[in-house]
């Protein structure tokens, strides 16, 4: 941990009108991977419109590295489908923590503003915001490589006492 910049925790919370790829719907769960690390929810069976809500933590040593996600359809006696990805450039959410560092932030201020555009995967604008002494992160991410689909997330930074400071 002491490579670690700090732990980003992303909550999965629910996918929104996933394709079908089974015969009436899907059994769907979400890896997410950041450099080396790669982590996955559940698998939630029946239902293009899953909830997941579960939190998943990566330590950040590079905040340069994307998070990328990638949905899939889990399948018994095949390949599990692909069902789609996106992808996070965190840079502005890390710029976001080191501007809050030492600063005495009112509760619900928004730091940063993030538009959808042709270059980044969300699907409309997402907000960074200072909430109960914390950076939070709320997204709708467009899912790429699939005929529809969104993923509803939330970022959170938690600061590793005795880590490199940002």
């Amino acid at each position: 941990m002491e490579n670690h910049l700090g732990l980003l925790r992303i909550r999965i919370i629910r996918g929104i009108n996933l394709a079908i790829r089974d015969l009436r719907s899907s059994d769907l769960y979400v890896v997410v991977r950041m450099g080396k690390q790669k982590l996955k929810t559940r698998v939630v069976k029946k239902n293009v419109n899953p909830e997941w809500n579960e939190d998943l933590t990566l330590g950040v040593a590079q905040p340069i590295l994307p998070i990328k996600l990638q949905v899939y359809d889990k399948d018994t006696f095949s390949r599990d489908d692909k069902m789609g990805d996106a992808e996070i450039d965190i840079k502005p959410f890390i710029d976001a923590v080191r501007m809050t560092r030492y600063k005495n932030i009112p509760n619900g201020v928004i730091i940063s503003r993030i538009m959808p555009n042709r270059q980044n995967c969300y699907s409309e604008e997402s907000c960074i915001v200072y909430e109960n002494g914390k950076v939070v992160q709320n997204a709708f991410l467009r899912l790429r490589n699939v005929e529809r689909g969104e993923i509803q997330l939330q970022l959170q930074w938690i600061h590793i006492p005795g880590s490199k400071n940002l």
